[in-house]
């Protein structure tokens, strides 16, 4: 890598740092009171997908630790937005599933968050959204496959 991609390489991992904490900024404030963000994505994924999902893949899909997925799911359940239920087959193992509160929470929050995305994506122009999603795609992508390696 020359000095020139060692920049450009920089430059990237610098916005894409910069947006994220700016979007969780953002985010955190129009959220419901006492919802973070990883309540709300966790929600989400659930209500989008209807389906039951363990700690450990909830751990995996959102690139946390075990014990990290285990607090929020502990602070999502304590407020009633999801089921735990024990795995019949393995004891050991337990399942989550959005409750209806969850999903009413979720909704709050979607409704919440949906005019700041949606006035960010208007002022970037929705053409350049879908530009830079397959790039940023493409990157999240290169990315798993290095951290399963």
């Amino acid at each position: 890598m020359d000095d020139s991609t060692d920049a450009l390489a920089v430059s990237l991992f610098g916005e894409i740092l910069t947006v994220d904490q700016m979007a969780r900024n953002r985010l955190s404030k129009v959220l419901p009171k006492g919802m973070e963000i990883s309540h709300f994505s966790v929600l989400n994924h659930l209500a989008r997908t209807k389906a039951e999902r363990t700690p450990a893949q909830l751990a995996q899909l959102f690139h946390v630790t075990r014990g990290a997925m285990t607090n929020t799911i502990a602070k999502l359940e304590w407020a009633g937005y999801v089921h735990v239920r024990p795995d019949w087959d393995d004891a050991r193992r337990k399942w989550i599933s959005i409750s209806p509160a969850g999903r009413q929470a979720r909704d709050v929050a979607y409704q919440a968050i949906s005019p700041t995305l949606r006035g960010l994506v208007d002022d970037m122009g929705a053409d350049a959204v879908r530009q830079a999603l397959p790039i940023l795609r493409a990157l999240r992508a290169r990315m798993e496959e290095e951290g399963e390696a």
